[in-house]
């Protein structure tokens, strides 16, 4: 278990670490001021927050570690020292525009989110503070750490994917691929040369000589993945470059067709992008897929929503007078268009279609998974008001084709974002004010 959970915390924290302090920066400076002890340094003034020595240095020993682990020859001490900390200066200022906006992560969320950690590692909440004081994590700034990770992924939400546009045609051709690729998978490594927003000729021809080296050393059989960790500037850096297995509608476009002309070991040659130049290595490539057989259910229900006129009980005995007409021979039909308060299917008899797992909240599901066929449900409470809901028919279904449609549009959307966020993440490191003091 002790693995398990350092698995959990370490992926929950990896936007977060090294953000637990900043926030206390000018506490830190009156103790200073009064004690004349030195508590820490600052590595970055970033904006009006910094980066403090000790955060760097306690990122510095994880990812040393975890590359270690992972067989990469490691570069220099100072370069990786430094790829870190612009990686805690980016996360700094994505911190303090969440600030400005107003972005709030509230106690329930972010409840929900620990207890979610604590059930993947067969805990409760009230005890995961122990589990944690046991691998020397404090529980408070656990908490904190957990926040502002949450923090940052609602201001990616705000700030790329509601950029992100899918036209009908992207996602027909994106299907059109993965069909045709049979659901190919590529395990894929990048590295990425940022340039700014309005660089000068002499830096896109700099970049450009240092993207031509990178690319001609990774081509002579030089370790990608310690070449990522020196010189990259994408968010996969400090990970080796590795984007994991992914279909290839889940990769970044320009990935995606640079990696499907590849053969595994072989490098590409620059491309360049509006985020800068990137450079990837296919690793491996496998086939996956097949037929997606899913068990559905035919349902339809009747919503009523209490209100000022009509309570809970009130609600819940309508409902139960008309259970009672239904078994007694009238239309169920006819009966939800006259009740139903429920805007997607009351037009059509409370009919609900097919529908497969988790398509329906689970309170909902949960009752249709009780009931036999053409069975009538006693009323029950969700958070949209009170239902009763009759199982027409089950089936099990071939669902490749909507199946694919739906991870198309979902790959698209993934790899859209991921191209957009570098573009957004180099504009507000442009736009921030950085002095490094080290």
């Amino acid at each position: 278990m002790r693995n398990v959970l350092a698995a959990a915390l370490l992926l929950s924290t990896s936007l977060s670490t090294g953000l637990l302090v900043s926030r206390d920066a000018s506490a830190q400076t009156r103790d200073l001021a009064t004690s004349g002890v030195l508590l820490d340094r600052i590595a970055a003034v970033v904006n009006e927050g910094v980066v403090l020595q000790s955060e760097l240095d306690e990122q510095l020993q994880s990812v040393t570690e975890r590359l270690r682990a992972q067989r990469t020859e490691l570069p220099p001490q100072s370069v990786l020292r430094q790829q870190i900390l612009e990686r805690l200066v980016l996360q700094e200022i994505q911190v303090q525009r969440a600030d400005r906006l107003g972005l709030k992560v509230s106690d329930e969320v972010l409840n929900n989110a620990l207890r979610d950690i604590a059930q993947r590692n067969g805990l409760t909440l009230d005890q995961l503070p122990d589990a944690l004081a046991s691998q020397g994590i404090n529980y408070a700034a656990f908490r904190d750490s957990m926040r502002r990770e949450m923090t940052i992924q609602m201001l990616r939400q705000r700030d790329v994917l509601g950029r992100v546009i899918i036209t009908p045609r992207e996602l027909d051709q994106a299907v059109a691929r993965m069909s045709s690729a049979e659901n190919q998978e590529y395990e894929v490594s990048h590295i990425l040369l940022s340039l700014p927003q309005a660089a000068e000729p002499g830096q896109i021809e700099e970049v450009t000589k240092r993207a031509q080296d990178i690319y001609q050393r990774a081509s002579n059989g030089e370790d990608f993945a310690q070449l990522a960790v020196t010189y990259s500037n994408a968010q996969t850096a400090l990970d080796g470059g590795k984007l994991g297995w992914r279909k290839g509608t889940e990769l970044p476009g320009f990935i995606a067709e640079l990696a499907t002309k590849l053969e595994p070991g072989q490098v590409s040659a620059p491309t360049r992008t509006p985020s800068g130049f990137h450079i990837v290595k296919l690793n491996e490539k496998r086939s996956s897929g097949g037929q997606v057989m899913v068990d559905q259910v035919h349902a339809r229900h009747i919503l009523i929503r209490p209100n000022a006129l009509q309570d809970d009980a009130a609600v819940e005995e309508k409902l139960r007078n008309l259970r009672e007409r239904i078994v007694g021979g009238e239309d169920f039909a006819e009966l939800a268009q006259n009740n139903s308060e429920d805007p997607g299917s009351s037009a059509e008899g409370g009919d609900l279609g097919w529908k497969g797992p988790g398509t329906f909240i689970p309170e909902f599901e949960a009752e249709v998974a009780r009931l036999q066929k053409d069975e009538i449900s006693q009323p029950f409470r969700t958070q949209f008001g009170w239902h009763i809901v009759q199982l027409l028919e089950r089936r099990t279904h071939d669902n490749s084709a909507e199946e694919r449609r739906r991870r198309a549009y979902e790959a698209l959307r993934a790899s859209k974002a991921d191209e957009e966020a570098e573009v957004w993440l180099r504009r507000l490191r442009d736009e921030a004010y950085v002095e490094y003091k080290l």
